[in-house]
């Protein structure tokens, strides 16, 4: 252990009490044991500091923020004040890591060019008690800044980030992102640091009724919309061919939003512009389903 470079893990927590004893113990059960995590409590009103806290590990650090944030990325900024680390990595309370995660990502470091690595993770529906493969394809890895605009795969709880490599940035997370702000640092990296990449899975996702991004599926657009406004102007990002992606990726969204809301009438000619492609397949799908039945599956 005196070997292994220090991972400091980020566990951001409001009302986290359901699941967190899963995530807790997924890091406590690593192969590698050379890890603390940063716990940062967003004043939640749960169980959440009891369990925690319940724990007799001095490698588990508590923090109760001094104010509640309303906004991921902000207190996600916070956390980071507190790491100890020379490396990063990242779990929400209601997902879990698997027990060779650091063992097998943290040697791809060896590489001093490498800034980040991720890997492949598994889908858990919760209600089906299903799990499912994220991707199936050959994950990219190296400079694959043009891969990410063109389809962003870096899972939230995959990703370890040198500290140096997140220290060479003009800032850590966008603080006004409660979304998107993993794409946004992870793209932002990608332009400086090569990508190292696991193509097992080396965590996995829970998917159940409350997860931020399915919920807030219109705040998403916002963010990528403000957020391709800034990065635009970005001399790197813009070169890459694969930058108008984005607006495509946003399109989709807007499009499939308004199936839900206003129907087909009002979205068949939007569709029919949309550039044949995969997505345009299942918009088209969409508009032949029921209502009820694209609420339901959500990760669209």
């Amino acid at each position: 252990m005196k070997n292994e470079p220090l991972v400091s893990i980020v566990m951001n927590c409001y009302n986290g009490e359901k699941y967190l004893c899963d995530a807790i113990d997924s890091v406590i059960n690593q192969t590698y044991k050379n890890w603390e995590i940063i716990f940062w409590d967003n004043q939640s009103t749960d169980k959440s500091e009891k369990i925690f806290n319940s724990y007799k590990d001095s490698r588990l650090k508590y923090f109760y923020a001094p104010i509640h944030s309303d906004i991921l990325y902000e207190a996600r900024n916070f956390a980071l004040e507190k790491i100890n680390g020379d490396f990063i990595a990242f779990l929400d309370v209601d997902d879990w890591w698997l027990p060779h995660k650091l063992e097998k990502q943290m040697p791809l470091f060896k590489d001093s060019s490498i800034g980040l690595v991720y890997g492949n993770l598994w889908l858990f529906f919760e209600n089906k008690n299903k799990k499912v493969i994220y991707r199936k394809k050959i994950l990219p890895s190296g400079m694959i800044l043009n891969e990410l605009l063109n389809d962003y795969v870096i899972g939230s709880p995959t990703y370890i980030i040198r500290k140096k490599s997140l220290k060479s940035l003009d800032y850590y997370f966008n603080k006004s992102f409660h979304i998107i702000g993993d794409l946004d640092l992870n793209i932002r990296l990608s332009t400086k640091w090569k990508v190292g990449c696991i193509q097992a899975p080396v965590a996995a996702v829970r998917v159940h009724g409350q997860n931020i991004s399915l919920l807030n599926r219109s705040k998403e657009i916002i963010e990528l919309k403000t957020w391709y406004n800034e990065i635009k102007f970005d001399p790197i990002i813009s070169s890459k061919r694969n930058i108008n992606q984005i607006l495509l990726k946003i399109s989709y969204l807007e499009i499939m939003q308004g199936i839900l809301t206003d129907g087909l009438k009002k979205n068949f000619f939007s569709i029919m512009k949309y550039p044949l492609c995969f997505n345009k397949i299942k918009l088209i799908i969409a508009l032949l389903l029921p209502k009820f039945v694209i609420k339901k599956i959500k990760n669209y």
